[in-house]
């Protein structure tokens, strides 16, 4: 079944999905700086910029990056060559202050870091599936930071290689309708 768009949109928003085949073809060092700087660019409360990127793409990282992912996300984000650890921190630097715009903000940075790699040939997909603890003392990240989410990022691979399981679900997804969304 494929998605069926109501009106136009950025052709990145309508072909961006969250694949689960990742080739392990390395990304050029400038091609992850422009993901980077797309995500440096989204909107924040008081231009804050809450969010981080602990970013692996070195052997030694993935390691401990892929340590921290849950089974099930191992099974295929283990062949990404990047995967993204994403914090925010949790109080304005300027005031102190809880920031409660935190993680929407940052979440706005991975919406852009995304739409920018679709942009680029490359796909991403995020993921909730980790052990935050193990993530913190693994790589030391403070407590004034929220741990977020993890994001795979690379080049899209052979859907074969996937789980039975993973490749029943190697689709785009289906949207609720606009109508749905609305309260």
């Amino acid at each position: 079944m494929s998605r069926v768009f109501n009106h136009e949109i950025m052709p990145e928003i309508k072909s961006r999905w969250s694949p689960r085949a990742f080739s392990n073809k390395s990304i050029a060092a400038d091609k992850l700086k422009v993901l980077l700087e797309a995500a440096r660019y989204a909107p924040s409360c008081n231009n804050e910029q809450p969010w981080r990127f602990l970013v692996a793409d070195s052997d030694e990282k993935l390691t401990k990056m892929r340590n921290i992912l849950n089974k099930g996300n191992q099974e295929w984000a283990n062949k990404a060559p990047v995967l993204i650890l994403v914090i925010a921190l949790k109080s304005f630097e300027k005031t102190g202050k809880e920031n409660h715009w935190n993680m929407f903000d940052t979440g706005t940075a991975w919406g852009y870091l995304s739409l920018e790699a679709e942009r680029q040939g490359l796909i991403t997909h995020a993921m909730g599936g980790f052990d935050r603890e193990k993530a913190r003392s693994e790589f030391k990240i403070p407590e004034e930071y929220e741990i977020i989410s993890v994001i795979a990022v690379g080049y899209y691979g052979d859907k074969s290689e996937l789980s039975e399981f993973n490749q029943s679900r190697e689709r785009p997804q289906m949207r609720n309708e606009i109508d749905e969304i609305l309260i």
